[in-house]
């Protein structure tokens, strides 16, 4: 059976939408939660491949995000094994970062609808494909200007990236096909989160958008399942019992 590792970094950001796109393909998927203390996993080859979600947290800030180094090593460990990686969010950064990108602080809130444009770079590629012309959700925090050799595949309606596709195996997603209008009201709750100045206007426009919204999140995992790959079942390391007397 095919499985998934799932890097989350808060309760109320989970695979939330995209669990069921996973669920009608046979597609299991482990949760992994370094803000509890929970251990990330040692290696790649016990999954499929890797999703690493969204946060609150900066990603440079050691306070906030004691256990970014691990996280590194999970994400290393998955390029380096050819195992497809997608992040969403606090995750598209983290990839951005790996592949070169130089991160901010600020602006600290990035949250807003818009409208996702493909470029000449995504000319091709499922996922911009998918998505151009789509109405999307933007949700992040911090920023990542791009190296020179990693050119967006959509960008918004001010030209800002979007969606980055440094390899062949690996996506990098700032607008969030994850999020239901009932975890943004999860993150409204949140204990100690600081949330953007207008989150109840965003979650009074998820909630007219979400019936396509849950259209075009559809067709966003069909697109990486067709780039990625996904569902091919990796070569994993047999899981031996012993048989105690």
């Amino acid at each position: 059976m095919k499985s998934y590792a799932v890097i989350q970094h808060n309760y109320s950001e989970f695979l939330g939408q995209v669990e069921r796109q996973l669920e009608i393909r046979d597609i299991g998927f482990s949760y992994f939660r370094p803000f509890v203390g929970q251990d990330l996993p040692g290696s790649a080859i016990h999954f499929d491949a890797l999703f690493i979600l969204g946060g609150s947290s900066l990603i440079n800030n050691e306070e906030q995000t004691p256990w970014i180094e691990s996280e590194r090593r999970v994400l290393r460990l998955f390029q380096a094994s050819r195992r497809p990686v997608v992040g969403f969010g606090f995750g598209a950064l983290l990839l951005a970062e790996n592949a070169g990108a130089t991160l901010h602080d600020e602006p600290y809130h990035n949250a807003y609808w818009t409208t996702a444009h493909k470029t000449e770079a995504g000319e091709g590629d499922a996922l911009a494909e998918a998505v151009d012309g789509k109405r999307v959700l933007v949700f992040y925090n911090g920023s990542a200007t791009l190296p020179d050799n990693v050119a967006p595949i959509l960008i918004d309606d001010e030209g800002k990236w979007l969606a980055i596709r440094p390899d062949s195996m690996t996506y990098g997603i700032l607008f969030r096909p994850e999020l239901k209008p009932g975890m943004i009201e999860d993150m409204i709750m949140e204990a100690g989160r600081d949330t953007p100045d207008d989150i109840g206007e965003l979650l009074a426009t998820a909630r007219v958008e979400w019936p396509e919204t849950q259209k075009t999140t559809d067709q966003i995992i069909m697109a990486l399942v067709k780039s990625l790959d996904l569902m091919k079942e990796r070569h994993k390391a047999p899981v031996f019992k012993l048989n105690v007397e």
